[in-house]
């Protein structure tokens, strides 16, 4: 066997304390780093420090406040010595903040999802540029997009401004990887289907919402996604062996974008 990827990693997980922030912090420990996560509230903040042991720091936090991430990454220097990535997992749907249909949409709720979900992006982002460009340090992001984005599914996922906010969030990764590649920092976007955490119950639970899932993600007999289906795509763009990858989307949707909606399989 090979070294570990992230041998000597040292990594900050914003929203890493359920979902697919804490399945990919347990993988980034396996494959030799050490992290810190923050989560929203402290039970799920104990309960992650409890699952994922010594080798991460699980603090409370909010992603959209001013000041969370220069925390974090303060937290993951003092602690673990250095800072080397960024997975920034925080946000999601704003249905029960306001989002929906453009004419059902509430002004509410079209600014705390984006704020959810680019601003809070923004926020860590910036604060992982400002922390490499001080030291004169290499470094490299993750930012977390949709399918939904560039794939919509208007029958059962109809949110404007999480679409609004996740595609922005691409555009945003895009300039900031070519303005920062000269100082070789990397910025590359994960986007996944429709994944089974917490925040995702409404479809998961309901037959026909699933049923229309099985038919846009096929792989593997046709599902919704796991957590830990984006391990892999996370830990390597955050390795170095992405080290001359940036700006990019990578799709892990079981083949949500290359299947028209209400194809029927044969």
């Amino acid at each position: 066997m090979g070294e570990p990827w992230l041998k000597q990693h040292c990594i900050v997980v914003i929203g890493g304390t359920s979902g697919m922030g804490l399945s990919a912090a347990k993988a980034f420990i396996t494959e030799g780093a050490r992290v810190v996560v923050t989560g929203p509230d402290v039970v799920s903040t104990n309960e992650a420090q409890t699952i994922l042991g010594p080798s991460a720091k699980a603090m409370v936090a909010d992603a959209r406040k001013e000041g969370t991430a220069e925390e974090a990454i303060g937290v993951c220097r003092e602690s673990f010595g250095a800072f080397h990535g960024l997975y920034h997992v925080a946000g999601g749907s704003g249905r029960k903040l306001g989002d929906g249909p453009l004419h059902e949409m509430t002004t509410e709720g079209w600014a705390q999802t984006l704020d959810w979900n680019l601003s809070s992006t923004m926020l860590s982002n910036r604060a992982a540029i400002r922390s490499w460009l001080d030291r004169k340090e290499s470094g490299s992001i993750l930012n977390m997009g949709t399918a939904l984005a560039e794939h919509p599914a208007p029958t059962f996922f109809a949110t404007h401004a999480y679409a609004a906010a996740k595609s922005a969030v691409v555009g945003f990764s895009k300039s900031v990887a070519a303005y920062y590649a000269q100082h070789n920092i990397r910025v590359n976007v994960v986007a996944p289907g429709l994944t089974d955490t917490p925040m995702a119950k409404r479809a998961v639970n309901d037959p026909e919402i699933m049923a229309f899932v099985k038919s846009k993600q096929r792989l593997d007999g046709g599902r919704s996604a796991s957590p830990s289906d984006l391990d892999g795509a996370a830990v390597f763009l955050l390795s170095p062996s992405a080290s001359f990858i940036t700006g990019q989307v990578l799709c892990v949707d079981g083949g949500w974008g290359i299947v028209s909606e209400g194809q029927i399989s044969t």
